[in-house]
């Protein structure tokens, strides 16, 4: 493991220095990683030697059709923006209250776009949520039930979001939700990408990366049908999570905020454009695989005996090699990392994630391949 170092990209105006991370040795599947009487960036901007491509097929979401090699999409004329999902998370909250009171920022032809706080519960007490977390309320068990004040806050306020912009996986749903995040961890911009069918997403999100360059902003895929949960934005047709940190925890930091900001601008120029009929020729996008959760090493009590380690802690993104220290017990002994394959680490130490028993996520990076797009 590389010594710590900053991995904030110059988006975020902190540093500029970059890292080449080698590829990962393989796919594997989800695991528990053997842990101590366990019981259960820097961001590249360098090319990788070599990626794993997928060569799948488009695929037909609603509103998609071929001609040729081109994949004819649906115009986006319908898109929401999230702030608040989590109330404690203040550059998305800080944002969306700034557009409602003035959307000129946010306009573009053609486009309805709708600012919105997402948890206002939550937001007035500036805590992650009120009785259970809204980004993982969207279960069709949920959307689905009937009922009253005897669900939780967030049950509630999750039907009500999705009869606003959904109904979920029907034709009437938003076209984009845009859902706002802070991270504690070290990881920069992220943008989170939950299928790696969605060539919409996927140009857009080669749209934007080309737009910040130099500066770096990476992407997550989470479609592991373990570790996948139900978000907020998963109501829209194109689901986009936007990460971007460290910032801690009801506090909003100035270049954190205008980076998110940057990067809703070139995400909303994307659509604008994508609607006036250019099209977007086939391109690849590097991502980062969700592959496993690790938790803390715990007693037999469940109790937290070692926390990350100095040299993984702030290197979201760097590569964690098998061997490498991973955790560091109370009485200063090392845990290594025991897998068998290189993975890259991302919301490392992630302060929401102790009530979650997650330390952080293991990846694997590899490039999808997108199809040429155009409106229909």
């Amino acid at each position: 493991m590389s010594e710590p170092r900053s991995q904030v990209s110059s988006l975020l105006s902190v540093c500029d220095s970059t890292t080449t991370s080698q590829p990962d040795g393989g796919g594997g599947d989800v695991k528990t990683q053997p842990h101590l009487n366990s019981e259960a960036g820097n961001f590249s901007t360098a090319a990788p030697a070599a990626f794993s491509v997928s060569t799948s097929p488009p695929s037909t979401l609603p509103g998609m059709s071929f001609h040729g090699i081109t994949a004819r999409l649906s115009e986006a004329r319908r898109v929401a923006i999230f702030g608040g999902t989590h109330g404690n998370e203040m550059s998305g909250v800080a944002l969306v209250n700034l557009w409602i009171k003035n959307s000129d920022d946010i306009q573009r032809r053609g486009v309805d776009i709708k600012p919105f706080i997402a948890n206002p519960k939550a937001v007035e007490k500036c805590v992650r949520y009120v009785e259970t977390d809204l980004n993982r309320a969207f279960t069709p068990e949920n959307l689905s039930a009937s009922g009253g004040d005897e669900f939780p806050y967030e049950v509630r306020r999750a039907q009500e979001i999705n009869r606003m912009f959904g109904p979920k996986g029907s034709p009437d749903a938003y076209d984009v939700i845009f859902d706002l995040h802070n991270t504690t961890s070290n990881m920069g911009c992220t943008l989170i990408l939950e299928s790696s069918k969605d060539h919409f997403n996927l140009q857009m999100m080669n749209y934007i990366k080309k737009a910040i360059s130099p500066a770096s902003c990476l992407v997550l895929l989470n479609e592991h049908p373990l570790l996948k949960y139900s978000t907020c934005r998963s109501v829209a047709k194109h689901a986009v999570g936007l990460e971007v940190g460290p910032q801690p925890q009801g506090v909003l930091r100035s270049n954190i905020f205008e980076a998110m900001r940057v990067i809703l601008k070139h995400a909303l120029d994307f659509i604008e454009l994508f609607n006036e009929g250019m099209e977007f020729p086939p391109c690849t996008v590097e991502v980062f695989r969700v592959n496993e959760r690790i938790d803390y090493p715990r007693d037999a009590n469940r109790n937290i005996i070692a926390m990350v380690h100095p040299n993984l802690q702030d290197c979201d993104w760097e590569p964690l090699n098998p061997g490498d220290p991973m955790f560091q017990t109370f009485d200063g002994k090392t845990i290594p990392y025991q897998g068998s394959c290189t993975v890259y680490p991302t919301f490392i130490n992630e302060a929401a994630y102790y009530e979650k028993q997650q330390a952080f996520v293991t990846t694997r990076r590899e490039t999808l391949a997108a199809s040429s797009i155009r409106k229909a």
